[in-house]
């Protein structure tokens, strides 16, 4: 009863990765258009862009925002780019679809300029239960960028993971 208790988790040479430690602050913002469509069903350019040059587009500063119409009308791609052009100098973030997507785009940029240096031959954790809005995509993106160089690759935390991939010996 007077043994130690050692950690060795702590002292192995597990490297863990944590997608909810690289999420961005910041607000999501759904931009619909459908407020600036006649009888929200059709787009009359002139009004659509009267509405764009009197939006105020400051309130998006530092935000993410994913443009898209909410009703089932036919809109010209030109309109959904002509509201990201107007956001660009404003948010962080702009896609033309859902929330989803600008979580995905999001995690995309951010793991494709990660150093992934210290993960090289290291078995790899890649940790789950996450309390931000991580999808999926973003584990798949992880993989990619993982498996080439790790060891091995485990999801879940140190005390229960499932393995994922192995090096071939």
């Amino acid at each position: 009863m007077s043994e130690e208790i050692i950690n060795r988790v702590s002292k192995s040479k597990l490297k863990t990765f944590d997608l909810e430690e690289i999420y961005p602050e910041g607000k999501r913002v759904l931009f619909d258009i459908k407020d600036w469509l006649f009888q929200e069903l059709i787009l009359k350019e002139i009004d659509f862009r009267k509405s764009v040059k009197n939006h105020d587009w400051s309130q998006y500063k530092k935000s993410f925002v994913a443009v898209y119409c909410s009703v089932d009308a036919i809109i010209p791609s030109w309109a959904l780019m002509l509201v990201a052009s107007e956001l660009m100098p404003f948010a962080n973030k702009v896609v033309i679809g859902d929330l989803q997507l600008l979580e995905t785009a999001v995690y995309q940029e951010l793991i494709s300029f990660l150093d992934f240096k210290e993960f090289e031959d290291a078995p790899v954790i890649i940790k789950g239960c996450a309390n931000k809005p991580i999808p999926d995509s973003a584990y798949a993106f992880l993989i990619e960028k993982l498996q080439p160089i790790a060891k091995s690759i485990m999801f879940g935390e140190a005390c229960s993971t499932v393995p994922l991939y192995k090096t071939k010996k």
